[in-house]
């Protein structure tokens, strides 16, 4: 399988997962992408043997959009620790069904520093592992200074699950669905589809977490932006990937009063928007 490559140098390389494909962790028949990328490796350097590969994040087999890899062990160890300490900045952009008024007005914003940085609304749970179910589940708990059950030196899992926060805002709406961009600021499994699921919003097509909207390819939901530090050089790195074909099909929205758009064009469709935003970001 061809494999989508965003940027590579001797340190690291950052991928655009297609849907319908496992980062890693697959039978050794089944395929992924982790493996696909030590195959595409092995080809272009031509290198005899294992080709060393270290998988640094994840994404869901359902879900689109980013992934990077490390090609070194020194790699590997700097960015899993910049996952880890949650100094790596995500983005995603899900389609979700209408969201209320009151569900906007009620949840506290995050301060405005500009469109992008800013969310809306902001939620913290705590999510935990529904072994009998095969899925992840929120167990709102009120977040105090101290909290019962900790059993790691975060002080943030225990008996009540893991803390999960992220931060959204509108980017515009559609006949029956709105476009968000959400900014993942933990990294529990399933987080960003349990956590919009549970207040009665799942990304379109997301059938194990209650949709009931078909989508054309895995589910309505792409890591779309990524700004991290260069394992060597220490230099900030930001890489933005255009959501898949399917996304085109979404119908036109309208987009919200405080995000850029191009005078110019009319913008009709989440994908042309997103390429607009990923313009105005990079020339800032």
């Amino acid at each position: 399988m061809s494999v989508s490559i965003v940027f590579e140098d001797n340190h690291l390389v950052v991928v655009n997962k297609p849907t319908g494909l496992a980062t890693m962790g697959t039978a050794l028949d089944e395929p992924s992408l982790a493996r696909d990328v030590q195959a595409y490796l092995k080809h272009k350097y031509n290198k005899p043997g294992n080709v060393y590969l270290g998988v640094v994040s994840r994404l869901d087999t359902v879900t689109s959009g980013l992934v990077v890899f490390a090609k070194t062990s020194k790699a590997a160890a700097r960015l899993t620790a910049q996952f880890r300490e949650r100094t790596v900045d995500k983005w995603y952009l899900a389609a979700v069904p209408t969201v209320s008024a009151e569900v906007l007005e009620r949840c506290p914003a995050l301060p405005a520093a500009n469109w992008c940085e800013s969310a809306q609304v902001c939620w913290e749970d705590w999510v935990w592992k529904d072994d009998a179910a095969h899925r992840m589940r929120v167990r709102r708990v009120a977040i105090s200074g101290k909290r019962r059950g900790n059993s790691g030196g975060s002080g943030e899992s225990g008996e009540e699950g893991q803390l999960a926060k992220l931060a959204w805002r509108l980017l515009g709406r559609g006949p029956d669905f709105d476009l968000v961009l959400v900014r993942l600021m933990t990294g529990r499994k399933h987080q960003i589809r349990v956590q919009f699921a549970d207040r009665g919003f799942p990304m379109l097509g997301d059938r194990k977490y209650g949709s009931r909207t078909p989508f054309w390819s895995g589910i309505a939901l792409h890591s779309w932006r990524l700004e991290l530090l260069h394992p060597i050089t220490k230099i900030k790195q930001t890489f933005f990937q255009d959501p898949p074909n399917a996304w085109s099909n979404l119908e036109s929205i309208e987009v919200e009063r405080d995000v850029p758009c191009d005078p110019k064009a009319v913008i009709s469709r989440p994908a042309a928007l997103l390429r607009f935003l990923a313009s105005q970001l990079r020339a800032d």
